[in-house]
């Protein structure tokens, strides 16, 4: 019978129906491919994706610092062999941990990742309570302890002799601020991008104060909020319109990391925005901060940016010309060339 199957004639296939049975098989095929695509595309597990193709960027990685050859580490000339580890000698931290912005997550950072390691440093990114996949639902995460709690979990398992550099993005930067207070001792420095670099007193919210109004105004009338335990009750969280989301934070994006970030962003609890930092200088007044500013920025402008750089001054200011609000997808080497200068500046 399976050799007759085989061997039959496109004839035959018709008067047995098995032509019509193909077809449907066909049609069935397609209609489960396009549902597996729509799922896929509402995953987050695209991100991981993402990151696992990010070699695709190897040839336009930024190898002014370390290594000057267009191939990998593994396969690196005999003078970048040598220049190598003399370049990473001079570097005492090594390890990279990178805190997303509202609404991103771990994902955002597969470029940045990706030229970290082709460097020879040692990168991690975190995805913040409620962001990326972390499964927790916005309206449950209602304090900056809850919202950073990743980021305090693995700074309190660090050894004691170990420290990292943090980086953080956006809002990211109060999660910085707030490990700072915490865990001084274990982090060697600390880089804001386009960050919330706050005072002592301050929440997130007042730094985007020009650009949203007033926290009570925005409480009462933002068309962005989100009542996760009902209408009745205060808003959970917040989250930008695509139309706004592609002015804000990407002006300079490419068109493939837009679509990443559409379909992988969510919403932004709100609690850990309008909550106030409480700062020491015994404790954060000692570390070791730098600001990278990005001047073709919608979300945080450049003035504002300024202004924070005034009030907190850090220990160094770094600038992205043509960047937006994610210099990550927008400028990629330019913020890596920045990273990896400063993890090379000596520590007092």
């Amino acid at each position: 019978m399976g050799n007759r199957f085989i061997c039959m004639t496109k004839k035959e296939n018709g008067r047995n129906g098995i032509g019509s049975r193909s077809k449907r098989m066909e049609r069935s095929k397609r209609r489960s491919f396009v549902e597996e695509e729509l799922l896929h595309r509402q995953a987050l597990s695209m991100a991981i994706q993402q990151h696992q193709l990010s070699k695709r960027f190897e040839g336009s990685m930024s190898r002014r610092i370390g290594s000057t050859t267009s191939r990998r580490r593994t396969d690196l000339s005999e003078s970048s062999s040598k220049q190598l580890p003399e370049f990473l000698e001079s570097i005492k931290t090594k390890k990279f941990i990178l805190v997303h912005g509202e609404g991103f997550g771990a994902w955002c950072w597969y470029k940045t990742i990706a030229l970290l390691e082709e460097t020879g440093l040692l990168p991690t990114a975190i995805d913040l309570t409620g962001s990326g996949i972390d499964l927790t639902d916005t309206k449950d995460v209602t304090t900056l302890a809850e919202y950073s709690k990743p980021l305090i979990d693995y700074l309190e398992k660090l050894p004691e002799d170990e420290k990292v550099i943090l980086v953080g993005h956006s809002i990211g930067g109060s999660c910085v601020s707030y490990a700072l207070e915490l865990f001084p001792q274990k982090i060697a420095k600390a880089i804001f991008i386009c960050a919330t670099m706050i005072s002592d007193g301050q929440r997130h919210f007042d730094v985007f104060a020009e650009e949203l109004g007033s926290a009570e105004l925005f409480m009462k009338e933002s068309k962005f909020l989100i009542y996760g335990n009902g209408k009745e009750k205060p808003p959970t969280g917040f989250m930008f319109e695509k139309e706004q989301m592609h002015g804000l934070y990407f002006n300079q994006s490419p068109a493939k990391d837009i679509a990443l970030a559409m379909v992988s962003m969510r919403p932004i609890p709100l609690g850990p925005v309008m909550e106030k930092l409480s700062l020491t200088p015994e404790k954060y007044g000692t570390s070791h901060r730098f600001y990278v500013q990005t001047l073709d920025d919608h979300a945080l402008s450049p003035d504002v940016q300024e202004k924070l750089v005034r009030e907190n001054p850090p220990g160094g200011v770094f600038k992205i010309k043509g960047s937006d609000h994610c210099p990550f997808f927008s400028k990629p080497q330019s913020l890596h060339k920045i990273l990896v200068e400063i993890a090379q500046i000596p520590q007092e």
